[in-house]
């Protein structure tokens, strides 16, 4: 049986998609494939949302912003976007929810915590669903 796959699309893919993806890969293990992107990537991970994830247990250190292709989409069976709009491209039976989330950019931690929270609970939501 093949894994569900799902991509997670924010702007920077520097703070909630990689806290999504995270979660996801943390919470589903191997269950699920799991993809993270952003219409216009960061060079690196925002530092204060890599410390709130640790405090999670999950550590991002390794993951990098990437940037969204057409492939990533296509090769995804389920597209959730945190704030990019209309740049994320839709295709015919793939299942998109948009989640919003106050952007964690330029945030110190104690503003990224709740929405490091809201996220991990509707991972957990979208988990029941998948």
């Amino acid at each position: 049986m093949q894994r569900t796959s799902v991509l997670f699309v924010c702007v920077h893919n520097a703070g909630r998609s990689q806290m999504a993806a995270g979660f996801l890969q943390h919470l589903a293990a191997n269950s699920v494939e799991v993809r993270s992107a952003g219409s216009a990537p960061a060079d690196s991970i925002n530092p204060a949302v890599a410390i709130a994830m640790k405090e999670e247990g999950i550590d991002l250190g390794a993951q990098r912003p990437k940037i969204l292709t057409d492939e990533a989409v296509v090769a995804s069976d389920v597209v959730i976007t945190m704030g990019c709009g209309d740049v994320c491209p839709i295709y015919p039976g793939k299942r998109y929810l948009d989640w919003k989330l106050d952007d964690p950019a330029g945030q110190g931690i104690d503003a990224i915590r709740p929405i490091r929270d809201q996220i991990k609970s509707l991972v957990k939501e979208l988990i029941s669903t998948l």
